[in-house]
């Protein structure tokens, strides 16, 4: 075993340490206060070690005003000494979350799967914000939550622009899919032209200027070459432009205005999503080299599917075996039994994440091509009668026990 193997394992057991450490001496805290997150109020409350009751619990705004009039209760109190719990939400408590990380408040998140238990548990079932701090109050006492660190922080950054990126990339999809609409309404021949693919770039230089067969027919047989040539890398020349005008010439396609400013439109939409997709891209690149995560030495694995997965993972310590990773991303099989019947074949539950489920089998598919023993174990079963897909199934499990094995022990990718 290398030095370099051994500072990592060492250095990822310390971290699981430390956090257990933390969350053991929660005692050690001498308030707690419990947020209850919504959209528009949030509700908090306070209680001592001692379960003296330091203030009722009371509703702030989410915005400025609140957040100011939530830390005015809290400045009489040692910062240190306190303990903020706060239910994970989705996208809800992010802004609250960061705001008192960079105030360096100590901040436990819980998994609302424990708080439903400890609200089952009371005799009365009661539900309400003011009851729900309380709840969260208790689940901190009992330490039911995850210490926030600047990791998670940067999670939930990854998080969010992988979202971002995911919405960006379905509109583009849209765009592509109306642009091809409009194009088979005006020039049905194109399609033939560029061999079935008309979101090139060549193609939309060229229709961004002139997106009608009679605009095209009439092109300077130079000027239309210069415009295939050059947006194409020389890939068309002289006597393809020649072959693209006469098509132009006999097009039965509809000459209306209206669909050649919407072709436009469509590129320039398309184009600016483009943009904007690179930008997302840059931004969470620049997060994970900071962050330095294991799992980009994964062979073929992209900038763009660790974020996601690094996102949508968050804290590894939630998850104490691999079984459950799989299950969070929804790659577990379904389990079908009925008396003395037991269903040995099933399919995958797809109950979790369902990107970070995609990411994670896009991911096995790169590794693949890039690892010679994942290629093995993906050629073993489709020996054994696998599906292709059956198969990347079945190497998504591999990977997911392989990532959790290295965010775990923070080592990085080596199967020897």
């Amino acid at each position: 075993m290398s030095r370099k193997f051994m500072r990592t394992n060492t250095c990822g057991k310390l971290s699981q340490l430390l956090n257990i450490f933390e969350r053991w001496f929660s005692h050690m805290y001498s308030y707690f206060v419990g947020i209850d997150i919504a959209k528009n109020t949030h509700w908090a409350s306070c209680l001592s070690s001692d379960g003296e009751i330091i203030f009722e619990p009371f509703s702030f705004s989410n915005d400025n005003s609140g957040f100011q009039k939530f830390i005015s209760k809290l400045e009489s109190l040692d910062k240190t000494k306190i303990l903020i719990g706060l239910e994970s939400t989705a996208h809800y408590g992010e802004n609250i979350i960061s705001y008192l990380f960079n105030l360096d408040f100590n901040i436990g998140l819980i998994n609302p799967i424990q708080t439903a238990n400890l609200r089952r548990s009371n005799i009365r079932k009661t539900k309400n914000d003011k009851v729900d701090t309380k709840i969260i109050i208790k689940a901190l006492t009992l330490g039911n939550y995850s210490l926030i660190t600047s990791r998670d922080i940067n999670n939930l950054k990854l998080k969010g622009l992988c979202r971002s990126r995911r919405n960006l990339v379905t509109m583009r999809s849209k765009a592509k899919i109306q642009l091809v609409s409009y194009l088979d309404q005006i020039f049905p021949e194109l399609a033939q032209f560029f061999k079935g693919n008309l979101n090139l770039n060549v193609s939309y230089q060229l229709l961004k200027e002139y997106s009608s067969p009679k605009q095209i027919s009439s092109l300077h047989l130079t000027k239309l070459s210069n415009i295939l040539h050059d947006n194409s890398h020389g890939r068309y020349n002289k006597q393809d432009a020649i072959r693209l005008r006469e098509l132009a010439k006999n097009s039965v396609g509809i000459d209306n205005p209206s669909l050649s400013l919407q072709i436009k439109h469509a590129i320039l939409q398309i184009e600016l999503y483009n943009e904007q997709i690179a930008e997302v891209e840059a931004l969470y690149k620049q997060i994970l080299d900071e962050m330095n995560t294991p799992i980009l030495s994964i062979p073929g694995m992209s900038y763009n599917q660790a974020a996601v997965i690094i996102g949508c993972i968050g804290d590894i310590n939630r998850f104490e075996h691999s079984c459950q990773l799989l299950a969070y991303a929804g790659l577990d099989p379904s389990v079908i039994q009925s008396g003395n019947f037991q269903a040995r074949s099933t399919r995958m539950s797809k109950r979790g994440s369902g990107m970070f489920r995609y990411s994670l089998v896009y991911s096995a598919h790169n590794v693949v091509k890039n690892n010679k023993t994942f290629r093995d174990y993906y050629e073993l079963k489709r020996s054994q009668g696998k599906s292709h897909y059956c198969a990347l199934g079945h190497v998504a499990h591999k990977l997911v026990r392989i990532i959790f094995k290295m965010l775990k022990d923070n080592i990085t990718f080596n199967l020897d």
